[in-house]
């Protein structure tokens, strides 16, 4: 089970769909420690204060802008959160594009997003009528104290998401000599244009992933194991090693707030802008009806609440 890294809501119009964020990559190639030749000692990764030399503590550390004059605008996480709060634990659509829509050079890293607890329902609701309007959605979200725009994308029985690159991170193609488009650019010979398409007709199949693997890794994990076999190996001497978002309890009229959507659209309001008054303003309808039931329960931490 990968570890959840995010949990927060899908937001579209007025509607919230609660999910966690979990890895849906995984790397696979050969992960080489670093040793020291001369005693086999581990050689680690360390955090050094490049003015004095000497390690610190992860604790001791913070995150600063250096400003043209060479000073430093100092910033805590919570600062972080709290300059941008609406956005760090929500991802938020923007609007829906058709699923061919965004070139491959665009796509990052993708993820998997799972319903949280009684947001099975609205999950499953979103995606279908994705999957029935043949769309994916284009979203933002804070993650790791950045903003990322991303691709919601449904794929059978689960939502991903998938990042994408800001239009400004990628080179400009004017920078790159490429040859013109179109037949009469490359100015092929007839019988040359008619081999190569047939080429890439045999060539063409359907894509199964099983049918691919990592050559290279595989080639060191046979090395490796040859070493292994003829006993040429190192001995290295070990080193000691020197919370929840709300499950969405409040009961919603799902069919309300999509009709509301649909009619904040229709008369050209801005209904991703709104939906987070309108989701705060029923939360406290609903918290007046549930206060008894909640007073029971303790508050979640502010250490939980970073740590989601």
């Amino acid at each position: 089970m990968p570890r959840m890294i995010w949990k927060g809501a899908i937001s579209f119009g007025l509607v919230h769909v609660p999910v966690a964020l979990y890895p849906a990559a995984q790397e696979i190639g050969i992960d080489f420690d670093w040793l020291d030749k001369r005693t086999m000692d581990p050689v680690g990764y360390k955090r050094i204060n490049k003015r004095t030399g000497k390690e610190i503590d992860r604790d001791d550390i913070v995150k600063g802008i250096k400003q043209p004059d060479g000073e430093y605008v100092v910033l805590s996480e919570d600062e972080i959160k709290e300059a941008y709060p609406v956005s760090t634990q929500t991802i938020a659509i923007e609007t829906f594009v058709p699923g061919g829509a965004i070139p491959f050079t665009y796509l990052e890293k993708p993820y998997y997003l799972a319903p949280l607890a009684k947001g099975e329902k609205v999950y499953a609701l979103l995606r279908e009528a994705m999957k029935a309007a043949q769309v994916i959605g284009i979203a933002r979200v804070v993650m790791h104290t950045k903003e990322r725009l991303a691709a919601l994308i449904p794929d059978g029985d689960a939502l991903l998401l998938n990042t994408i690159r800001w239009a400004e991170e990628l080179r400009p193609r004017d920078e790159i000599a490429f040859p013109a488009e179109g037949k009469g650019a490359a100015k092929p010979k007839e019988g040359e244009m008619k081999m190569a398409v047939q080429l890439v007709r045999d060539m063409t199949g359907k894509w199964n992933p099983d049918d691919y693997a990592d050559k290279f890794t595989t080639a060191i994990h046979a090395l490796a194991a040859q070493r292994v076999k003829a006993g040429k190996t190192e001995k290295v001497a070990p080193l000691e090693d020197a919370g929840a978002v709300s499950s969405g309890g409040n009961v919603v009229d799902l069919t309300e707030l999509l009709k509301k959507s649909l009619a904040t659209r229709k008369t050209g309001g801005d209904a991703t802008a709104r939906a987070p008054a309108a989701a705060a303003g029923a939360r406290k309808t609903a918290a007046k009806r549930n206060a008894p039931a909640r007073a029971a329960k303790s508050a979640p931490s502010a250490k939980a609440k970073r740590a989601a």
